[in-house]
């Protein structure tokens, strides 16, 4: 093995690339730990983002076993070398960390560390994390070495754009809290206007029923019969408001945009390649497109999560007055029997019924090692 197998433009721009396609921050903290370990050829790469209690919020090791990092215990605190790096903002590159005046030794499960490098990743002022490699890999058995300034400025190149995927991906996360947030608080009101007075009147009017029963049967039974309906109506309305959560994208943008974002937006976040293409569709009516873009959505989903997919493809085409769906990737696939037998549907049951729910069909041919399509077809209208 070359001192440095994977030096050069090329590796920082894999490294730059690799972080660039995840949006979650758990995913984008373990992208820049391994990235910065593989750039530097350095034994163990860690990333600490601290918490305003003297602690780290979120702590990520490349190099370290789980059973290992198990062993160790609890997240390290802002202490020592690693406080310096947050308070002070400043690159350590240091021969031997054991020498350190400020180096305040380890759990007993912790590695031996010496050669030692570490940076802020810094967005402006702000600190995002502490970014350092231990133990750099020697070109010879025995020979001594440790990093150097060159891998000190390429680690700073790399802890530059880390802080810009980080802040995104924090961006991302958080412009995702505020949309549900809001879809909540949304719901709630119209369930509050919609919902909430029926009840309100359909207990009273229970009551009334319960008061009379013994009295007046008669009265009782009218009051009963008006329980009825107003238990109708509520469930009405509570449908209507239900049906109201139809996503704000497809009436603003409309079914092929709605789609063709997601799908890019998915293609970022996960090392598979997602794909849209749309040659032409007519306008379909609103409860198609919303199926059409929820069954994409679950189909999308068990690509990514369960197949183990590298290339998942999505179409829309138009099929005589409608459209026709096709999900399709190249990943592990399933025996659809053996799915239905174990009473594991990955979703399949809620595709058909969306399908059928608007008149149209649903098909899913898969096998094992083959991958999975899932083609949908919508009448149109």
């Amino acid at each position: 093995m070359s001192h440095r197998p994977n030096s050069g433009l090329a590796a920082v721009s894999t490294a730059l690339l690799a972080m660039s396609r995840h949006l979650e921050v758990r995913d984008v903290l373990k992208t820049i730990v391994a990235s910065a370990r593989e750039l530097l050829d350095a034994e163990y790469a860690a990333l600490g983002v601290p918490d305003d209690h003297g602690g780290f919020a979120q702590f990520v090791v490349d190099g370290v076993s789980d059973e290992q990092w198990k062993a160790i215990g609890p997240l390290p605190r802002q202490h020592g070398i690693l406080a310096s790096m947050l308070h002070k903002a400043e690159p350590e590159r240091l021969a031997d960390v054991r020498e350190d005046p400020r180096f305040e030794g380890w759990p007993d499960a912790h590695p031996e560390m010496s050669d030692f490098l570490g940076l802020p990743v810094r967005d402006g002022d702000e600190i995002l994390g502490a970014l350092f490699l231990a133990n750099k890999r020697c070109p010879t058995e025995g020979g001594g070495c440790g990093f150097t300034a060159e891998d000190e400025e390429l680690l700073s190149i790399l802890a530059q754009h880390a802080a810009i995927a980080l802040t995104n991906a924090r961006l991302y996360e958080r412009s995702r809290e505020l949309t549900i947030a809001e879809e909540r608080s949304r719901l709630a009101h119209e369930l509050h206007d919609a919902v909430s007075q029926k009840l309100f009147s359909l207990r009273l009017t229970a009551q009334a029923a319960a008061a009379l029963v013994d009295r007046d049967p008669v009265r009782a039974k009218g009051e009963l019969q008006q329980v009825a309906a107003l238990a109708a109506e509520a469930a009405d309305e509570l449908r209507a408001a239900v049906v109201e959560l139809r996503p704000a994208a497809l009436d603003e943008d409309g079914l092929v945009h709605t789609l063709r974002t997601h799908v890019q937006v998915l293609d970022r976040a996960h090392t598979a390649r997602v794909t849209f293409e749309s040659p032409g569709t007519r306008a379909l009516p609103a409860a198609q497109e919303e199926a059409v873009l929820r069954v994409a959505q679950e189909a999308l989903h068990n690509a990514l999560r369960h197949a183990d997919a590298r290339l998942v493809t999505v179409s829309l085409t138009r099929a005589d007055q409608g459209a026709r769906l096709t999900v399709t990737d190249d990943g592990k696939g399933f025996d659809p029997r053996m799915v239905r037998s174990a009473g594991r549907h990955l979703g399949l049951v809620s595709m058909r019924d969306r399908a059928s729910g608007v008149g149209g069909s649903l098909t899913v041919t898969s096998a094992r090692g083959e991958g999975t399509t899932i083609e949908m077809e919508v009448p149109g209208g």
